[in-house]
């Protein structure tokens, strides 16, 4: 198990799904966790059942497509745990699952916010605190759909290869600054978002069993391995891939 003993995150997306099973993981490597989701509720009793088994935790209810709500919770992470070492850009929506002659401008903007703009707005929010302090962990969560357009994705695809040039934008602003900046994709992992995708019978990952997906399990390790202080540093600034051999290897799938 990689050791984040001493070190802070903030998880967004923590509620539930990969968001929750990594704010778990990296409880247990020893890290304190601020769960932030949109359902405030949600987080908080996965900080409840963390804090339970003896790790440290607190959770916050926020729109990540609010920049000020954002700030509010990255205050709340350092004031509770004194410090914010890692980012786990979590937060996303696949909706609206539409062709763009019939989508809806507003839904369609709305996914931009949480997808890209979301991700923007928490980068921001820990960046200057990150440089400050001379180091820190940044992990974007991105997806093949970033490289390959699908069929009523639209939304889905622009936000994910707008974060993919991001995670890129950050690197490059950013040298010798201490930072250790990824994208991470986790491949079609079993999670909600995978029961809107199979409902909508919409393109071919709509057509993917069940069975076949990817453990939620395997892509938490795969991003926490990624927060780890030393294994990864020659991933940096890479969009690293869970479906790649050579990374499955190494964290041992």
């Amino acid at each position: 198990m990689t050791s984040l003993q001493g070190k802070v995150a903030l998880v967004t997306g923590a509620s539930r799904g990969l968001g929750e099973g990594v704010a778990r993981a990296l409880a247990k490597a020893g890290a304190g966790v601020m769960l932030v989701s949109r359902s405030g509720e949600a987080s908080a009793a996965v900080a409840r059942e963390i804090a339970g088994a003896g790790g440290r935790a607190e959770a916050m209810g926020c729109d990540v497509a609010d920049y000020a709500g954002v700030e509010r919770a990255v205050s709340a992470a350092r004031q509770r745990f004194g410090r914010l070492d890692i980012l786990v850009n979590n937060a996303g929506v696949i909706e609206p699952i539409a062709e763009l002659v019939s989508s809806d401008p507003a839904a369609w903007a709305d996914s931009i916010r949480i997808n890209l703009i979301g991700a923007y707005n928490a980068v921001r929010a820990v960046l200057p605190g990150m440089v400050e302090a001379g180091g820190g962990t940044i992990v974007n969560v991105s997806s093949g759909a970033a490289y390959r357009p699908l069929e009523g994705w639209s939304a889905y695809c622009s936000g994910k290869a707008g974060l993919a040039m991001m995670t890129r934008a950050i690197v490059l602003e950013t040298p010798d600054r201490g930072l250790r900046v990824f994208g991470f994709s986790p491949g079609t992992i079993d999670t909600d978002m995978q029961v809107k995708i199979r409902a909508s019978g919409v393109n071919m990952i709509s057509q993917i069993p069940r069975e076949n997906l990817t453990p939620v399990e395997h892509a938490v390790r795969g991003l926490v391995y990624l927060c780890d202080g030393a294994a990864a540093d020659d991933l940096i600034g890479q969009d690293v891939a869970l479906r790649d051999e050579a990374f499955r290897k190494r964290i041992g799938l």
